[in-house]
C-alpha cells in the first residue's frame, strides 16, 4: 500500500516546503489572493495540508490577531512544536481524503490548500472538493495553489545547453508512483464550477528564470526523497550517481520550468443561486 505521503517527512523536505513557499509569494506576489477580503477582525482561516505551517504562520504575522488560524493536516510531524504558535494559530489533525468532521462544517471564511498534486490521484480530485466546500461558510473563498506538471519541460539557456541527467532523474523517479504524474491541475477552475463555486478565478504564472532556477533547485531534492521512501536501493544509487550531473548541468543552463497555478472560488451565499452572482 502506497503511503499517504510520497516524499519523507525530515529536515531535508521541510526546507524545501520552507523555501519553496517563499518562492511561490514572490512569483505571485501575494499570500491570499487579491479578491479575498480579510477586513473583517474576526476571520477564520484554515491551512488544508499544512505540512510546515509556513504559510499559516508568514500569514500569521500580517493579520491582526484576533483572526483565528488553522492548520488542518494528516499528520503534524514537520509543523513547529505547539508551544511556538501564535496565539491565534490552532491545529487540527483531519485527513482531506475523510468526511468531514461535523465541527468543521460551514466553519471557515477562507480555506487555502496548496502542493497536493502529489497526493490526489486524478479521481479524487472531485470528492476533496465537495468536503472543502462543505467546510466554507455560506460566502467564503477556497483557494487553491498547484503547480502544472503537465507542462513540466527542461528549459536551456542555448541549444548547446546538455540535458541529459535532467531527462534520466525524470524517467527513474516519475515512474515509482502514478501520484507524480498528475493531469487535472490544468482543470481545476471547471471542477470548481462543477462543486458549486462561483466568481471562479484562476491566476497562471510562470516564473523569471532566475527564480524558475531557484525553484527548481529547491524541488531537485524530490528525486532523492523519491527514492528514498519507495525503499528501492537500486534506484536511490543511480539518483545519487544522476544528481551530481544535473547539478552540473543545471550551472551550465539547463533547469526544470513549469507553469504554476492559483484558483479561487466563493461558496454561494444561503438563498442564492449561481444565476444571482
Amino acid at each position: 500500500m502506497a503511503p499517504e505521503y510520497v516524499f519523507t517527512r525530515d529536515y531535508v523536505d521541510n526546507n524545501r516546503i520552507n523555501l519553496q513557499h517563499y518562492l511561490w509569494c514572490e512569483i505571485f506576489g501575494y499570500r491570499l489572493h487579491p479578491s479575498l477580503s480579510v477586513e473583517s477582525p474576526n476571520l477564520q482561516i484554515a491551512d488544508v495540508g499544512t505540512g510546515t505551517g509556513i504559510w499559516l504562520l508568514d500569514l500569521a504575522a500580517r493579520l491582526p490577531t484576533t483572526i483565528q488560524l488553522q492548520g488542518l493536516d494528516i499528520s503534524f510531524a514537520a509543523t513547529v512544536p505547539k508551544p511556538m504558535l501564535p496565539s491565534n494559530v490552532t491545529l487540527h489533525q483531519w485527513n482531506v481524503k475523510d468526511p468531514v468532521p461535523a465541527t468543521l462544517i460551514d466553519r471557515y471564511d477562507v480555506l487555502h490548500i496548496r502542493h497536493f498534486m502529489f497526493v490526489l490521484l486524478d479521481d479524487e480530485v472531485s470528492a476533496v472538493l465537495a468536503r472543502l466546500v462543505q467546510m466554507l461558510k455560506p460566502g467564503g473563498f477556497l483557494q487553491w495553489g498547484e503547480h502544472d506538471l503537465t507542462a513540466l519541460r527542461i528549459a536551456t539557456i542555448s541549444a548547446d545547453t546538455k540535458i541529459e541527467a535532467h531527462q534520466e532523474l525524470r524517467r527513474a523517479t516519475l515512474s515509482q508512483d502514478k501520484r507524480l504524474t498528475p493531469t487535472w491541475v490544468p482543470r481545476l477552475p471547471d471542477l470548481f464550477s462543477a462543486a458549486g463555486l462561483v466568481a471562479v478565478q484562476h491566476d497562471v504564472k510562470e516564473a523569471p528564470p532566475h527564480i524558475a532556477l531557484a525553484m527548481h533547485e529547491c524541488s531537485m531534492s524530490l528525486h532523492e526523497l523519491i527514492a528514498r521512501q519507495a525503499g528501492n536501493k537500486e534506484l536511490l544509487a543511480r539518483v545519487q550517481d544522476l544528481l551530481p550531473k544535473a547539478a552540473r548541468e543545471t550551472r551550465d543552463g539547463a533547469y526544470y520550468a513549469w507553469p504554476m497555478w492559483t484558483v479561487v472560488g466563493r461558496k454561494a451565499e444561503e438563498g442564492n443561486s449561481r444565476s444571482h452572482m
